[in-house]
């Protein structure tokens, strides 16, 4: 670490606001670290929130990565909780903590933007009791409250929130009805041939899967919703709603700061993570950042993996800006269905997608771009999918991969 930098700030207590701290304090940074989060807890780990959370025998309360002691303590850190940044001054280096003309500023000599997402608005439920997004712990604990209390449930939208929502659902014998615009789930992530392979997955699970369908109106009484219309016609008797309709960057309080931003509001970043602005870096959901791996395509991961490196990746760029190296970061996620667990490595984007084993249980699919390949996408294929990442991050040919498909393996 060579660096005088005295200040740092980390917005965020998120995944990849806590790896960003860990790894400063890892390289041996002695100065000062506050981290803000706009929630009222400590950092925690999202992906259960949406599976073990919800299932009838896991877990009812979402437990913090670290204490608030043991974060105050153990790494020095000036943990501000439930302290939303709403500003950012970027000549005077302050990050604006409260309301504008009199909220405190904080002032750091280099930056971590952790923010993540926010979960997108539904105006017809705004306000509508029983109609819940599933973003943070307190979204997911009142709907593990809704399952466990029996109520019918209607899901919009059937990306990995919403099936996952629906696998929760269905583990406990719930009627569910999960209703989706597009003509198959997850269509523009993983492509027609996996996508009407999920299909299956969900009605094979007595899954009452809508697509190609949009609500037109929710019903309600005083004590909540009631139901749902949708656009063939029909209508969905429901008394729990979840939103799956997914997210966007948590950076409404970057707006007037200058930084560069996408037009989705996420933070325009070079392959070292690093913004437009001096000593100001960001990581995960927030960052559209280039893969080094996919010829610098540029993107915005909402994934546990990439949040996690990006995070530890930022502090240690920020901190030694000299010996700063393009992540080589290749997406990564997982989501279980119904007792399966779906794994994709890579980028769905591609030329090709080659279904290798078109069976729900032990399915495989890879994905061509030019000669190479660039994704694998498996279900229950568990230690199966790390073999076709060394095959993405080595940038071999496509036919390579499918020779490695037709050895046998443990899946």
């Amino acid at each position: 670490m060579t660096t005088d930098l005295r200040r740092l700030v980390v917005v965020g207590a998120s995944l990849a606001g806590l790896r960003a701290v860990e790894a400063a304090r890892r390289a041996g940074f002695t100065g000062s670290i506050t981290l803000l989060g706009a929630e009222p807890r400590a950092p925690y780990d999202r992906p259960p929130l949406s599976k073990a959370l919800l299932q009838p025998d896991g877990p009812a309360v979402v437990q913090p990565f670290h204490t608030e002691e043991h974060l105050r303590t153990e790494l020095g850190v000036d943990l501000r909780v439930g302290a939303p940044a709403t500003g950012l001054d970027l000549a005077g280096r302050q990050v604006v903590v409260g309301a504008e003309r009199v909220g405190s500023r904080i002032d750091y000599d280099g930056l971590i933007l952790a923010t993540g997402a926010t979960a997108n608005t539904w105006p017809p439920g705004v306000g509508v009791p029983g109609v819940h997004p599933l973003r943070t712990a307190a979204d997911g604990l009142a709907i593990r409250a809704a399952l466990d209390a029996g109520k019918r449930v209607a899901i919009v939208g059937a990306g990995f929130i919403g099936s996952e929502v629906a696998s929760a659902a269905r583990a406990r014998g719930l009627p569910v009805t999960l209703i989706e615009a597009a003509p198959q789930p997850l269509t523009r992530s993983v492509g027609p041939a996996v996508a009407e392979v999920l299909t299956g997955l969900h009605r094979s699970a007595g899954v009452d899967l809508r697509v190609g369908t949009q609500v037109t109106e929710i019903h309600q009484t005083g004590s909540g919703v009631t139901g749902l219309s949708l656009s063939d016609g029909t209508t969905v008797p429901a008394e729990l709603v979840v939103l799956g309709i997914g997210a966007r960057p948590a950076t409404d309080w970057l707006r007037d700061s200058g930084l560069a931003l996408h037009r989705d509001g996420g933070v325009l970043v070079d392959a070292t993570l690093a913004t437009s602005a001096p000593g100001v870096y960001a990581a995960g959901d927030v960052a559209h950042a280039p893969l080094s791996v996919f010829d610098g395509d540029v993107v915005r991961l909402e994934h546990w993996t990439s949040a996690a490196e990006q995070g530890a990746a930022a502090m240690r760029n920020l901190l030694d800006p000299l010996a700063a190296r393009p992540l080589q970061t290749v997406p990564y996620f997982w989501s279980d269905w119904h007792g399966h667990r779906l794994q994709f490595v890579g980028v769905p984007t591609a030329d090709e997608v080659h279904v290798i084993r078109p069976e729900p249980e032990r399915f495989l699919a890879l994905y061509r771009r030019g000669e190479r390949i660039v994704g694998a996408f498996t279900i229950n294929g568990r230690r199966e999918i790390m073999r076709y990442r060394r095959h993405i991050v080595g940038r071999a040919p496509f036919e390579a991969a499918l020779t490695e498909a037709a050895t046998p393996a443990a899946v």
